[in-house]
């Protein structure tokens, strides 16, 4: 699906995605990175998040790891300090990463609504609301699978096309 995103520690970014979309302010929003170390300033990567996001990544794994510092409300889970990162597997989102740093990202479409699997599409929904939008089209399917990584064992939160078990 197509995303947008945000700056993750600029509050007035996140609280305009949150508006966009319609979103729960009590349902967090995960970072997209480039690769595992682009995380190092916004999360604590042990061995075993290095790990995995080496042996999945590029791909649709998400990992709860605790965060390094104060995200944005909405990013993450201040409760618990913690925050999800992923690596997507795809290149114009790759390109895009690599240019900005980790960026909190969600799904274009309203909160419920159907996915927006292009940026003619996004931008149908957002129009001008939306400062840019990168050309190419996103792959249908589901969510990440998401992994807490902060407890042991750990404990998959939602199963997603990457079957995980621990334990």
């Amino acid at each position: 699906m197509y995303g947008i995103g945000a700056d993750p520690t600029d509050q007035t970014a996140v609280d305009r995605l949150f508006s966009l979309k319609g979103r729960d302010p009590d349902k967090p929003i995960a970072l997209l990175g480039a690769d595992v170390e682009s995380f190092a300033k916004l999360a604590h990567i042990d061995d075993l998040a290095q790990a995995m996001g080496r042996r999945h990544w590029p791909g649709p794994l998400t990992l709860v790891v605790p965060a390094r510092k104060a995200l944005a409300a909405g990013v993450g889970d201040p409760d618990r300090g913690t925050i999800g990162i992923r690596v997507p597997d795809h290149a114009a989102a790759l390109a895009v990463l690599t240019a900005t740093g980790p960026l909190a990202v969600t799904s274009a479409n309203p909160a419920g609504g159907v996915d927006r699997l292009d940026e003619a599409a996004a931008e149908g929904q957002f129009g001008s609301a939306v400062d840019g939008y990168v050309e190419g089209t996103a792959t249908e399917g589901s969510g990440s699978t998401v992994v807490d990584l902060t407890v042991r064992p750990p404990v998959v939160l939602r199963q997603g096309p990457l079957k995980l078990r621990f334990g």
